[in-house]
């Protein structure tokens, strides 16, 4: 049985010995070398639980006789070794040879239990086998690398019944695949698992039962004297060390003074005291909406917070926007990088969109990888607050999205061609040529102006994510 640990336990240990920590001009948060690189906001302190099934029977002749299935799984024992580090937060909690179809009944219980099952292919005569797994109704990839058999000549037909909803195939001989297979499956045991903190007056129960009911995520409001209950708690020692650290960690603190800054960070700091207290992993406030009333005005913006959470693994949201703050955990699920939300502009002349928003994200290859420089800057509309400037690094494909409702992600992919430095628009931008064509990706826009983009193209990831739980993945821009 896993052990299960608390949020804060599980971000210690798969931080290890990280601390926040200058390089050359950047802040580097949570740049450890121990642990999964995998923390994400949908996780707080469970493992993934995937079925590796062995699939080969003994009557095949092909790719060869007698194929001997014990040097099979050493085999892909060894290449599981070299994906340690990315499968650390995973557990096979059923790992089986399997030779015949009678032998997955008594594993059935087993299997429901699991995030999604992985089978593996050896050799022909599995088709029973890999009906019996079917049968359960899970997540499931089969992999099946060159010379494993002909079951492939059947995937696609099968993919199309009733019986193959939830089946997913990978033919290669690339066996770091075997670590991609996984993602999607983390992706759905991080949103069961994720917990968002909602701070606004507006009702969105509708949206949170129906998160819950189909998803497993708990959305909760918090109000905001829990949140001045924790900025008094921050010491200011501890809140003037975390300014020191990122004035002196920018290429320049441009409008806001080092009060500002000060304040801003002691908000920070009390963020992630919250989620700790909460036990949750993502943190969203109603920053340009009800919670900006004078009346009920907090001490700061929560720019700086969010950055920070986000660089961490954790998740922090703008403007309680809470399709943003799903999409967030099914990137970090499938990446471990977090996403950056954005107020799109067309520029139909370069075959691009830019993506601008006063919030960046300087760790977007997630806590492990490298930081961006960064200036900090007032939020642009308001001229007040303080927010970090983040350029982003140009030549890098990345893939914008939304989850909307339940059952419906529109999507599309590009590269970073520009981080603009203009006084025009929000503080952090991106220009990216758009993967398709930008004039249909405008005319086919849908569903609001925010989207979340994070580095990659994970086009096959996300695909195979929507597949298992019955959402229609649109490309916009083709």
């Amino acid at each position: 049985m896993n052990k299960e640990i608390s949020r804060r336990e599980f971000i210690q240990l798969s931080v290890a010995g990280s601390a926040l920590c200058l390089g050359g001009s950047n802040l580097v948060f949570g740049a450890g070398s121990g642990g999964s690189k995998l923390i994400s906001p949908g996780c707080r302190g469970t493992k993934v639980k995937v079925a590796r099934i062995y699939m080969g029977t003994s009557h095949g002749l092909w790719p060869k006789p007698r194929l001997d299935f014990k040097n099979e799984i050493k085999f892909y024992e060894s290449e599981f070794a070299k994906l340690e580090g990315e499968l650390s937060d995973v557990e096979f909690v059923v790992d089986q040879m399997v030779s015949s179809a009678d032998q997955i009944g008594p594993l059935k219980r087993r299997l429901k239990e699991v995030n999604g099952i992985l089978a593996i292919h050896f050799n022909i005569g599995v088709w029973p086998i890999l009906n019996e797994i079917l049968s359960v109704g899970k997540p499931t990839v089969v992999f099946a690398a060159p010379y494993s058999g002909h079951g492939w000549t059947g995937f696609g037909s099968v993919q199309k019944q009733k019986i193959g909803a939830k089946l997913e195939c990978m033919l290669t001989s690339d066996y770091s695949q075997l670590a991609v297979a996984i993602r999607p499956f983390r992706a759905i045991h991080h949103l069961r698992e994720a917990k968002i903190l909602n701070l606004t007056t507006r009702n969105f129960n509708n949206y949170a039962n129906a998160m819950k009911d189909k998803f497993g995520t708990e959305i909760k409001r918090i109000e905001r004297q829990q949140v001045l209950n924790a900025y008094d708690a921050v010491s200011d020692s501890d809140a003037k060390a975390e300014t020191e650290r990122w004035i002196k960690g920018a290429r320049e603190l441009v409008e806001p003074s080092r009060s500002d800054v000060f304040k801003s960070c002691k908000l920070a700091l009390a963020l992630e005291d919250l989620l700790n207290q909460e036990n949750a992993t993502v943190m969203t406030i109603d920053c340009y909406g009800t919670m900006w009333d004078k009346t009920i005005k907090l001490p700061a913006y929560p720019c700086v917070g969010f950055t920070r959470l986000n660089n961490m693994g954790l998740g922090g949201i703008c403007e309680s926007d809470l399709q943003s703050a799903m999409t967030h955990i099914i990137f970090q699920g499938l990446l471990g990088k977090p996403g950056f939300i954005s107020d799109p502009t067309v520029d139909e002349s370069r075959d691009a969109i830019i993506l601008a928003h006063c919030l960046g994200t300087t760790k977007m290859d997630g806590p492990d990888g490298p930081a961006a420089p960064y200036k900090l800057r007032t939020v642009m509309e308001r001229k007040e607050g303080v927010t970090p400037q983040v350029f982003m690094q140009i030549g890098r494909k990345v893939t914008q999205a939304k989850l909307v409702g339940t059952d419906f992600m529109p999507y599309f992919t590009g590269e970073i061609i520009d981080a603009p430095d203009v006084d025009r628009g929000c503080r952090t931008k991106i220009t990216v040529k758009v993967d398709g064509d930008a004039e249909k990706l405008w005319k086919n826009w849908t569903s609001g102006l925010h989207r979340q983009t994070c580095y990659g193209d994970i086009t096959k990831e996300l695909g195979s994510f929507c597949k298992y739980k019955d959402i229609k993945l649109v490309n916009e821009a083709v």
